[in-house]
């Protein structure tokens, strides 16, 4: 069955299934969701309807098969390639693929030669001041110049969490991060970002000074990192935040891709209060705008990417949406309608490779020729991507298809961990 018909099929068995009325049907329905459970409990699956657990596993499957056919054969572990075609592995597919085999317990299977190798590959690309460099890419694209919102920081923070998954931290400390100790610098840096019409791209530098402050504290044990987060959260939550919107900058939410603009700026703020376990500012205001961006497609976002919803528009929204029906009772109804939804349109991106595609109908280059899919085509990004708003869906909708898989999520800070509240269990 490949990934349309899956998708499809649990849309409709959603919305047409009979009830059973026999209870001899109803037991042996439960008892195969059990055996099947049972059978696939090593590899984190949990009780759901037989047809639910039998279609993740087949979504699992193929997933994996395809991250495995991205793994240079014949060089030491760990070097992926971003897509078929690409004929260099490159650092963010083989940090992607730690973090999409971790999420589905599979990185149990490396051997510890394995495992050493590709820590070793992931540790050796670590420079003096913390941050890590792929050469490969460096020069060219997005990454030239070393921006702050995409360059060394950007991948250091992908980079900290497949360590993390691979069960180790990162050799030297991110000594690049010393003058946002000093509260007087951390406060300047902020001001100075373009707040007004590119919060977006300012959401992309904040977290990624951020997720670092919080990797330090966590991690490093370096005891100058709390206060600088503190100073950022604190900051954040009393500057440029509009009360009406819940959201940072001057966007027009009125205009749909203004509207989902403000959202992808925000979702990367509010990380840095989710993993904190911090109050969001003006929450209501931002469960209103979040669904807003649902669009009929069963995605998120209006035409930031393209004529579809892309893997950023999907998970910028799902995942803050996800999280939101566990700490408040707003409108958790809609939104979990608004995730059902979302579902299926998450697994119509999935090819017949067993990768996803960012977007449907085009072509999508991560910043660099090597990190480039063809039309449609799959992708090392789009599948940790889309594989993780699997994970989230899975979060906030127990009883459905994603829900039946015990996600593995090792909480290091960034994009990727489950943290909702104080009282709330992680796991």
């Amino acid at each position: 069955m490949t990934a349309s018909e899956i998708a499809m099929k649990y849309a409709n068995d959603k919305r047409n299934a009979p009830r059973l009325c026999s209870g001899r049907r109803i037991f042996l329905r439960d008892a195969a969701a059990c055996v099947l459970a049972l059978l696939g409990a090593s590899r984190g699956l949990r009780a759901v309807s037989a047809a639910d657990a039998g279609a993740l596993r087949d979504v699992r499957a193929r997933t994996l098969r395809y991250i495995e056919n991205m793994r240079f054969e014949g060089q030491p572990y760990g070097r992926y390639r971003y897509a078929a075609e690409m004929p260099e592995p490159t650092l963010y597919s083989s940090t992607y693929a730690a973090m999409t085999r971790g999420l589905y317990r599979d990185l149990g299977s490396l051997t510890d030669a394995e495992r050493r190798e590709w820590v070793e590959y992931l540790q050796s690309h670590q420079e003096e001041d913390g941050l890590f460099a792929d050469p490969r890419i460096a020069g060219e694209g997005w990454y030239k110049g070393d921006p702050e919102w995409c360059g060394r920081r950007h991948l250091s923070c992908h980079v900290v969490a497949a360590l993390t998954y691979l069960g180790t931290v990162a050799q030297k400390p991110f000594r690049w991060l010393e003058p946002f100790f000093d509260e007087h610098h951390m406060t300047a840096w902020l001001e100075a970002r373009e707040w007004q019409q590119n919060a977006d791209t300012v959401g992309n530098e904040v977290l990624n000074v951020g997720t670092l402050l919080q990797y330090a504290r966590d991690f490093q044990q370096e005891p100058r990192a709390a206060d600088a987060v503190r100073t950022m959260l604190e900051w954040l939550a009393h500057h440029q935040v509009k009360a009406e919107t819940g959201l940072w900058g001057s966007f027009d939410t009125s205009d749909n891709k203004g509207l989902s603009r403000g959202v992808q700026g925000a979702y990367h703020f509010w990380l840095l209060f989710f993993y904190d376990r911090k109050a969001l500012p003006y929450p209501e205001r931002a469960v209103d705008h979040v669904l807003r961006t649902e669009n009929p497609a069963g995605g998120f976002g209006w035409g930031v990417h393209g004529p579809r919803s892309s893997a950023c528009e999907d998970i910028d929204s799902i995942d803050p949406l996800a999280r939101m029906t566990f700490l408040a009772d707003y409108r958790k109804q809609e939104i979990q309608q608004a995730l059902q939804r979302a579902l299926p349109h998450v697994l119509s991106n999935q090819n017949e490779d067993g990768g996803f595609s960012f977007i449907r109908g085009a072509t999508f280059t991560y910043g660099h020729p090597l990190l480039s899919s063809s039309s449609n085509g799959s992708g090392m990004f789009p599948t940790w991507f889309r594989t993780l708003s699997l994970a989230y869906l899975g979060k906030a909708l127990p009883d459905s298809m994603a829900g039946g898989f015990n996600w593995d999520f090792q909480n290091c800070p960034g994009i990727q961990f489950w943290l909702v509240n104080n009282g709330e269990s992680d796991t």
